[in-house]
C-alpha cells in the first residue's frame, strides 16, 4: 500500500474526475485494481491532511495507511450518506487525532502568554481590527500561507488542532466536538481562544491595525 501512497502523492485529481458511484461498486465487488485507484486517488490531499494534524511526513503516512485500512474494513457498513470522499477524510481525521493521543506528551503549554491583553475598562490593550476572516482565507493567499502555517503550529496543540478541525479541516462544532470527545460549547470557547491567538502571533508579520 506505501508504494500506491507515495505515487499518489503527486497527484492532485479533483474528485469530479472519479465517478465515486461506480469506483464504491467496483469496491464492494472486490476488484483489486478499485483499491490501487481509491488509494491513488486520494492518499494525496488526505496525506496532507494528516501532515497539518500530526505535524510530520513519516506519522502522516502511518495515519494514512491505517485509515485506509480502518475504510477497507469498514466499506459494508457504508451506506453512501456522505461522499466517498468526505467519508474518507474523517475516517483520515480520527486516525490523525487518535495518533495525536498515543503520543507520550509533555505538559501543553499554556495559550494565555498568546491571548490579547485587556485594559481595566475592557478594551484591547494594543489596537487590532476584527479578525474578519478564518483560517483557511488566509490560507488561501499564497504570500501569506507558510507564514500562516507556522504560526499555526505555534498554538499549544490542543488548540492548533480545534483550529485546523474547524478552519482548516472544515468541519462543523458539532463534528469537531464529536472527534475531540468535548462538548460543543468548549469547541467554541478553544475555537475563540484559538483563532484571538494566531491574530496576537501574525500581527507583528501584518501590523496591529491590520488583521
Amino acid at each position: 500500500m506505501q508504494d500506491t501512497i507515495d505515487r499518489g502523492q503527486g497527484e492532485n485529481r479533483p474528485d469530479l474526475s472519479l465517478d465515486e458511484t461506480e469506483l464504491l461498486a467496483r469496491l464492494r465487488s472486490g476488484y483489486g485494481s478499485a483499491y490501487e485507484e481509491l488509494v491513488r486517488t486520494y492518499s494525496g490531499r488526505l496525506l496532507a491532511v494528516a501532515r497539518r494534524i500530526v505535524g510530520n511526513d513519516e506519522e502522516a503516512r502511518d495515519v494514512i495507511q491505517d485509515a485506509f485500512l480502518n475504510a477497507f474494513r469498514s466499506l459494508p457498513r457504508f451506506q453512501g450518506e456522505a461522499r466517498l470522499s468526505t467519508w474518507l477524510h474523517r475516517i483520515v481525521v480520527n486516525s490523525a487525532l487518535m495518533k495525536l493521543r498515543t503520543r507520550r506528551r509533555k505538559p501543553e503549554e499554556s495559550i494565555e502568554p498568546l491571548l490579547p491583553a485587556f485594559l481595566a475598562d475592557g478594551h484591547y490593550a494594543e489596537k487590532f481590527s476584527t479578525w474578519g476572516e478564518q483560517a483557511d482565507t488566509a490560507l488561501s493567499r499564497t504570500e501569506t500561507k507558510a507564514l500562516v502555517r507556522r504560526r499555526i503550529d505555534e498554538l499549544p496543540e490542543s488548540f492548533r488542532t480545534v483550529l485546523l478541525l474547524r478552519d482548516i479541516e472544515g468541519l462543523d462544532t458539532e463534528e469537531t466536538a464529536r472527534v475531540l470527545e468535548t462538548t460543543p460549547n468548549a469547541v467554541k470557547i478553544r475555537l475563540h481562544r484559538a483563532r484571538a491567538a494566531l491574530r496576537t502571533l501574525l500581527a507583528p508579520h501584518f501590523g496591529r491595525g491590520e488583521l
